[in-house]
């Protein structure tokens, strides 16, 4: 499957680093919609290939961004992870890059991650929330100081956290500060901006359903009105074939009002 892809290194507009992405594009096609594949919490960009099925089968393009690896504590770039600035620049970089060196549909770009790829989904959502046609994310951790209560110190996932934030929650002011701008709950106000849907799993053990369901109360008692947001019979799991259909219902409609201006 590997070698479908592109393997492309793009420069940070921060710290000048090269940066790995893997990129689908339908040779021959010009100005195709985007779909950006975040990866799972403890893996990288190549944790998402299964969704070039789905791509090519649309004659869309595929973005698979490594945005400093995974959000784990034995990652050395683990500080520079987990919903950190320098993490969502990385992805901008890359969609400007392929933007600038391929013909694609730039009106059309489609967000999908699951688990920790929901969490950055939703931090990218509030971090350029004109960019996307459509965000789709799956079981998120939208609140970083509760999913490490969740787990309790000297946990994996806990230690995770502290890897990527500092230390635990409480150990000080900056670190505090580190898991609130790292949580999606902390942008409430630019998530209005974006057109979100967001699923969870009613008997998912990794993450509650709790973090959807609060994040998803509090946009709607803030008049969100591009939101969808359900709560499913299953566990921690993503549905891609649900994501790329809502994709499809988007992109129908926006092409039916190009035509009709």
């Amino acid at each position: 499957m590997n070698n479908i892809f592109k393997d492309l290194e793009v420069i940070s507009s921060i710290d000048g680093s090269k940066e790995k992405n893997l990129f689908y594009y339908p040779e021959g096609a010009e100005q195709v919609p985007m779909v950006v594949g975040l990866h799972t919490w403890s893996f990288d960009r190549h944790n998402q290939q299964e969704l070039i099925d789905l791509c090519v089968k649309r004659g869309w393009a595929l973005l698979l961004p490594e945005f400093r690896g995974p959000n784990k504590v034995e990652n050395p770039r683990a500080p520079e992870a987990c919903g950190s600035k320098i993490a969502k620049q990385d992805v901008i970089d890359a969609i400007d890059y392929v933007c600038a060196n391929y013909p694609i549909d730039s009106q059309h770009i489609f967000l999908f991650g699951g688990s920790g790829g929901g969490h950055m989904a939703l931090m990218l959502a509030a971090y350029r929330p004109e960019l996307w046609t459509g965000v789709s994310a799956w079981c998120p951790i939208t609140d970083l100081i509760k999913w490490h209560e969740y787990y309790g110190v000297g946990q994996k996932y806990a230690l995770h956290l502290e890897g990527c934030c500092g230390g635990a929650p409480g150990n000080s002011v900056e670190v505090d500060l580190e898991y609130k701008t790292r949580s999606p709950i902390s942008y409430l106000n630019k998530l209005l901006k974006a057109k979100l849907s967001i699923h969870h799993g009613r008997a998912d053990s990794s993450v509650p359903y709790s973090h959807t369901l609060e994040l998803a109360m509090q946009l709607e008692t803030m008049g969100h009105e591009q939101l969808f947001f359900e709560i499913f019979d299953g566990g921690h799991e993503m549905r891609s074939d649900v994501a790329f259909h809502w994709f499809d219902t988007l992109h129908h409609a926006a092409k039916q009002q190009e035509l009709t201006g």
